[in-house]
């Protein structure tokens, strides 16, 4: 399922998607240079979203994932959680696929 194209996401930005259309996005993808980083759009500690406003996934120095809920924040890369109150647990990883021509689509799930 396709969410975006490669230059939809600027280096340094977050985005949500809302790929199943429930109205709500549930996935975040995080460009890096070269790199994207998706998870789901839960919070470890009590499973509300995590954004603050529309595609705010960041906090203001742009180097982690922060839960507006309550100020947890996460390592990009990695998605585990490096301050607050879900210290040590990590964000769901969701598996992306970057076609040859820039699209970038969820990864098929393993039957």
């Amino acid at each position: 399922m396709k969410l975006c194209h490669w230059s939809d996401l600027p280096d340094g930005a977050s985005r949500g998607f809302d790929p199943a259309g429930h109205g709500q996005d549930t996935v975040i993808v995080v460009r890096q240079g070269l790199r994207l980083h998706a998870y789901a759009n839960v919070c470890p500690h009590d499973g509300v979203p995590m954004a603050w406003r529309k595609d705010r996934y960041l906090n203001t120095a742009g180097d982690r994932i922060v839960c507006a809920a309550h100020g947890a924040l996460f390592d990009i890369v990695t998605g585990v959680c490096t301050l607050g109150p879900c210290l040590g647990d990590a964000l769901t990883p969701v598996p992306l696929v970057l076609q040859a021509n820039g699209d970038v689509h969820l990864a098929n799930p393993k039957k």
